[in-house]
Order: C-alpha cells, then structure tokens, then sequence
C-alpha cells in the first residue's frame, strides 16, 4: 500500500517510528521507495541522540517524518531541535486500539510497537498532526499553569497527610483552624507541637503570636485561647504522640515550601500573561480571574489553524458528551478521555462566570429548576462559552456582553420569560437580562 501524503506536507525521503522508553528506544525506518524496514535501538542520552540525527541527515538529504508515541516528554523534547525531523505525536491511546486489532492475544513487544507505529505512519497519516510549537512565551506559559496545578494538588495531598497525622493526638487543630495549609498553623505546630506544649504558654504570649501572625480579631484570639485552656489530650500514649510529632512538623515544613513555591510560579504567570500579545482578549472575558485567564489563553495557544471549530475544542476537552449507539441501544455518557487540565479549566471557569455574567446565571438558575445536577449544568454552560471563546479567539475580538446579548436577542434566543428570575430589557439599543422587582 502506498504512503498516504496531504497535500501541506513535504516529500519525505524517510518514514521512522519510535517507541520511547525510559532508557533505550526501538525504532523501524523505511526509506522513500523502499519496502525493506530496518530497526534498531537508540540509547536515550543527547549524546546518542546527537550522532544519531547526524546519521540520519547525512543519509537522508531531505525531510524524514517520524512517529512517536508521545505528545509531550523527554524523547520529544530531545527530538525537536533537528530540523529534519517532522514529529508526529501518536496517542498512546491510539497505538493501544491498532496493537489490539492485530494482536488480540494482548501480545506486546518494544519491536512490533515500532513497526506498529510505522504502519500508522506510513498508511494513515492523514489521522496523524504534525508536531506544530506555538511560540515560545504561549509555551512556557502552558507548562507553567500546568506545572502550578501539580504543586497545588500535591500540596493539597500533603495537607491532607497532615490532617490524618493530628486526628491521631491532636485533633482540635481542625476545629481551631478552617485553612491547616495556613501559615499561622505552620508556625503554631512547629513551636507548639502538641497539646501538653500549647496549654502552658501564658494567654498573653498567644496573643503576642497571634497578632504577629496577622490574626486581627480579638474575639476570634480569645476564642481561641478559652478553648486551648480547656482542651483535653486525644490520647496519652507516647508511642503515637512521639512519632506523629516530628511527621507533623516535616508536613508542615513541606507544606511552607510549596505554599511559597506557588506564589513564586504565581508571579511568573503573571509577568508571562500580562505581557503576553493576546492578554486583552482573555483578560474580557466574565470569571477570568488572575488564575484562570492564563489557563484559557493556554489552552487555546495562539495558532489560529489550531481548531477548525469549536467543536473540535468540545471534544477534545471532554466538555462534549459521547454518543454510542448500537442497533436500538442508544446513550450518551460523560467523556473521560480527554486531557483532564483541559477539561477543568472550562469547567472551572464556567463556575465562576455564574456570579459576572447575567446570561450565565440565568442559564445555569433555568437548568438546575428543572433538576439537573449543578456539575451537569457546569458543563452544558461550559459548552455555551467555548463557542463565544471560539468565536472571540478566532476574529481577535474581546468580549463585550452587551454585543453578545443583543446578538441573542437578534436571534431571538432566549425568549423572554416573566416568570424566570431574570427577564430581557431594552435599553440604549441593547438588550440585558434585569431582575424581577420583588
């Protein structure tokens, strides 16, 4: 069967597959016109990656494109500075579904994967994206908001080691403090470790420390200090007094260190965003806050020819349900595979858009009076904006949501309601959702 070629991309002179692994790769080439498939093994070091690409240029005098079983990692990120490498990125996902259509034994081996790989390559490349980079600053900006998300989740995860570790001899913690990732709990666990530490500090050296440590309210302090004087140990036993207590300072030392590790990322963000050529058209936008709008204009980028609609981006962010459909069996059901960032920064935003945008918590006040569940209506709200997103990323246009209802009402949707808890007016030649006067 002949290689499958589109009509934007060059003559390749070499088709190479690779399937990556932590140390050495496996791959098959086919040069252009040749049937015979070579393979081979790269050690995954620059430098054998280096003489490697050097191999293939002064062999190949032309374009080789390559498929890999990665769309973002070590091999890729090795691979990018050749530029006689056309990157295509296979979905892990994908390679899985075309290995078990050959082997339905479950049969799996570094060599038949790269063969695999090459075969996707050569004959549906029509289904494969070349590896395109959006600008360095976009980019940077991607990694970081996704990198930030991990810090926040494993911080998240720390304080819940640290909540578990209290419950066992020092419980009221919980009760005292609504935020155990805070810095006055830091600062108090680490002077004051236990119980029988706290109740003998004087009142007075609380107050000191409180005050120092920005607790402001004085009848929130003496709360505080009446129900340290009148706390009881959770338990006696030294065993677990004597090794919860050092864990529990580590956590808290962890905890301080990403704590401030974020709001250094956070700062990075900020200047990256704030600078960055498309910040006017994300920052428009309702519920787009200091987090959250960098978070959009990442996963959108700035390469136009990206996405062809917004149902592209539906679907890949998982806010698109799936359809599956079998004789007279028919549902729909909730996408789960999908990039899950994605998929939670317009979920995410579509939350906070409720309380900004006058159509969106009319919407989401409609959907949820007729029963659906509130992350049901996220998501159908969430669809509704990737579309405006779409529309505004693609014409380069802000968001203005006086233009956008009066848009609706040209299209005469939605039809006004008198008895729903927003209403449309017309005012100054727009239309706006008012609420019902009581």
């Amino acid at each position: 069967m002949s290689s499958e070629r589109r009509n934007d991309e060059p003559t390749f002179a070499a088709y190479l597959a690779l399937d990556w692994a932590d140390r050495k790769h496996v791959w098959a080439l086919r040069a252009a016109g040749s049937e015979q498939v070579e393979c081979g093994e790269l050690e995954h070091t620059p430098e054998a990656v280096a003489i490697w690409a050097a191999g293939l240029a002064e062999r190949f005098h032309g374009p080789i494109a390559v498929a890999l079983e990665q769309a973002r990692g070590a091999l890729l990120f090795l691979l990018t500075k050749y530029a006689q490498l056309v990157l295509f990125p296979v979905h892990p996902g994908t390679l899985a579904n075309y290995r078990a259509a050959f082997y339905p034994s479950g049969a799996k081996d570094d060599p038949s994967d790269a063969r695999l790989l090459l075969d996707l390559l050569l004959h549906h490349r029509d289904r494969l994206r070349p590896w395109q980079p959006d600008t360095v600053e976009t980019r940077t900006l991607q990694f970081l908001v996704e990198k930030r998300r991990r810090l926040v989740d494993e911080k998240r995860r720390q304080t819940q080691r640290l909540g578990d570790e209290l419950k066992l001899y020092f419980p009221q913690v919980r009760d005292w403090f609504e935020k155990l990732d805070s810095p006055l709990v830091g600062q108090l666990l680490q002077r004051w470790p236990t119980i029988e530490h706290l109740r003998k500090v004087r009142p007075a050296t609380l107050r000191s420390f409180f005050h120092r440590q920005n607790c402001r309210s004085a009848e929130l302090i003496e709360k505080r200090i009446e129900q340290i004087a009148r706390a009881v140990p959770a338990t006696v036993d030294q065993a677990v007094i004597q090794s919860s207590t050092p864990v529990v300072q580590v956590l808290v030392r962890v905890i301080a260190t990403l704590r401030d590790g974020i709001a250094d990322v956070d700062r990075q963000i900020d200047r990256l965003f704030t600078t960055h050529p498309e910040f006017s058209l994300f920052k428009s936008f309702p519920g787009a806050g200091p987090a959250l709008a960098p978070r959009l204009l990442a996963a959108l980028g700035t390469q136009r020819e990206r996405y062809g609609s917004a149902s592209e981006i539906h679907c890949h962010s998982g806010i698109a349900p799936v359809l599956q459909r079998s004789g007279k069996t028919e549902f729909i059901h909730f996408r789960r595979a999908c990039p899950k960032f994605l998929r939670q920064t317009f979920h995410e935003w579509a939350g906070h858009t409720i309380d900004q945008s006058a159509w969106a918590r009319e919407f989401y006040d409609r959907q949820r009076a007729q029963g659906k569940s509130h992350q049901a209506v996220l998501r159908a709200l969430a669809f509704k904006w990737i579309r405006i997103l779409y529309r505004c990323w693609k014409d380069r246009t802000p968001y203005d949501e006086a233009r956008y209802l009066h848009a609706l009402q040209r299209r005469r949707l939605p039809k006004p309601d008198p008895t729903a808890a927003f209403h449309w007016q017309q005012s100054g030649g727009f239309f706006k959702f008012v609420g019902v006067s009581s």
